[in-house]
């Protein structure tokens, strides 16, 4: 570069240079113009992704970011990241919400009502000092347990019925059972009025709890007690169209007015007095079982209609040998028949006819190996069939031997679900809750548990069920001036086949059902000998109230 040579007069001023300097306001306008000017020339009206389009073409490079772009490309990626870890963190805390929320429903829903019951919360104890124990009455007001106050003040609690109540209602000494323990909350809940309870606690008396009544049916429940007479055994009674309990029989019974005393001889029981048979006893259905028989094998043949046996008092299978009651030799029977005269023969053919999987399947859907709805404290029925038992096995469990295990409870909804065509009520105890002066605080409705089979299908037992009556092993209930539909059940639960326990279930008007009835006399010999006449005893103590014997 040529260096320039100034004569002393020619040297610039450097104020003057610096003053004609723009400022820096004005550099930045003067540059604004430039850059107007150099688009202005660049674009000559054609866009600028054109331009930079035809510069790359050229083989020129695309300008390099410059350090605000950098800067603001680095700051949107930080905010990304921001905004993922942001998000994830809400995911988390969501699921975790819903978790919590989830939990509490179910608490609230299933777990509740056994903690808020549950003898051992510390929380009874406090109300019980509080106030004075609720009633408990049958369906018309009966009182079937209460607590009186003595003149020194303590407190004892009655039970007017005594023993025919027991199981069903329970004791409140030793712990709680029955009723008694699974209102216990509501027992000990007042919802007297809001001025009284207020007056009590200024003179530091007890409010008095509020009264459970129940769907119990004080003379149903007598008629049942009475007809077992000396017999072990159960009685339940439904109603199928609304799942109430109108009578729970469990013999042998206990005195629920001496619990306390005779705790360690009750406890000690041989007879297992304390035990409620209904609910919680596991008994061979004997030929009651039938019925699920029957039903598996009408879903496996869509022709059942067109099944005939030929019985000859017994039938064998590979070394294994299944008499009919007595030997008798029933003759040719189509389905009808085999389920009118209980022929075990019949059954044990049906039996090895049937596909194993499905056959337990429709065991479960009779609640088999399943959970049973309603409040009740109860022991799993269980069908143990294998898909590889043998022909022995298979035959025994067709006709209700074997291992299968249910109670007179759970063989109660089966037969509800007959009777209501194909839909099982759930079953309740507990109509309305009312405080002591008969204001009704909470009342239970009528609920639909579930469809267990099709209408159809229930029709078709039905009418199984009315031939066993009509001219069957249930003969005994024909003639009333109401229809019956039922199935007896003989159940050998002894080696030898000398102990045999007595069964019965069914309903009665069978057109608009009324009433369901489940028997079990234990050690009773056969069905129509024992069950049929206890139950024959229960529908006529429901009809004679109303008029029709």
């Amino acid at each position: 570069m040529k260096e320039k040579n100034y004569r002393e007069d020619e040297i610039p001023d450097l104020d003057q240079q610096l003053e004609s300097l723009p400022d820096e306001s004005g550099y930045h306008d003067q540059k604004k113009k430039a850059e107007g000017k150099s688009r202005s020339r660049r674009t000559d009206g054609e866009p600028k992704k054109k331009v930079e389009r035809s510069r790359l073409k050229n083989g020129q490079r695309r300008p390099k970011e410059t350090q605000a772009e950098r800067s603001g490309s680095s700051k949107k990626k930080e905010k990304q990241m921001t905004n993922k870890e942001l998000t994830r963190v809400t995911y988390i805390f969501v699921t975790l919400f819903l978790v919590l929320m989830g939990y509490l429903v179910y608490f609230n829903v299933v777990k509740s009502k056994e903690v808020v019951n549950s003898t051992y919360n510390i929380r009874q104890d406090l109300l019980a000092d509080r106030v004075l124990r609720g009633s408990i009455t049958d369906k018309n007001g009966e009182v079937l347990a209460q607590t009186v106050t003595n003149d020194d003040g303590s407190e004892t609690r009655e039970y007017p019925e005594g023993e025919v109540f027991a199981h069903v209602v329970g004791y409140a000494a030793k712990g709680k059972s029955g009723l008694e323990s699974s209102q216990n909350f509501n027992l000990l809940t007042s919802n007297a009025f809001f001025l009284e309870k207020l007056a009590n606690e200024f003179k530091d008396q007890k409010n008095t709890g509020d009264t459970v009544v129940t769907t119990l049916d004080a003379n149903l429940q007598n008629a049942a007690y009475n007809a077992l007479g000396d017999n072990k055994g159960a009685v339940v009674v439904m109603e199928p169209s609304t799942g109430k309990i109108l009578a729970m029989v469990s013999k042998p019974s206990f005195d629920p007015n001496n619990v306390s005393e005779n705790w360690d001889a009750l406890n000690n029981d041989e007879n297992s007095s304390l035990l409620n048979r209904a609910t919680l006893g596991q008994y061979t259905p004997g030929s009651t079982f039938k019925l699920v028989t029957t039903l598996a094998f009408m879903r496996q043949n869509p022709d059942y209609n067109n099944y005939s046996f030929e019985c000859n008092g017994e039938f064998s299978q590979n070394g294994a040998t299944i008499h009919c009651y007595n030997s008798t030799a029933h003759g040719e029977e189509n389905l009808t028949d085999s389920v009118a005269n209980s022929c075990n023969s019949s059954f044990s053919n049906i039996g090895l006819q049937l596909d194993k999987a499905e056959w337990r399947k429709t065991a479960k859907q009779m609640l088999f190996n399943s959970k049973l709805p309603g409040d009740v404290k109860y022991n799993e029925s269980s069908f143990r069939l294998k898909t590889d038992a043998g022909d022995a096995d298979t035959m025994m469990t067709a006709i209700g031997q074997g291992e299968t295990q249910v109670s007179p409870y759970h063989m109660a909804m089966i037969v509800s679900t007959i009777a209501n065509g194909g839909k099982l009520m759930k079953p309740y105890l507990v109509d309305k809750i009312t405080n002591y002066a008969g204001t009704t605080v909470k009342k239970y409705m009528p609920e639909s548990y579930k469809e267990l089979m099709t209408s159809s299908e229930a029709a078709q037992l039905t009418e199984y069920m009315k031939a066993v009556v009509d001219y069957g092993t249930g003969a005994a209930l024909s003639g009333a001036s109401y229809t019956v539909a039922g199935k007896t059940g003989t159940a050998e639960v002894s080696e030898d086949g000398n102990t045999v326990h007595s069964w019965f279930v069914g309903f009665s008007n069978v057109d608009d059902p009324d009433l369901v009835v489940a028997v079990i006399a234990e050690d009773g010999g056969t069905g129509s000998q024992t069950a049929v006449p206890i139950a024959a005893q229960v529908f006529q103590a429901y009809y004679s109230v109303k008029g029709i014997s």
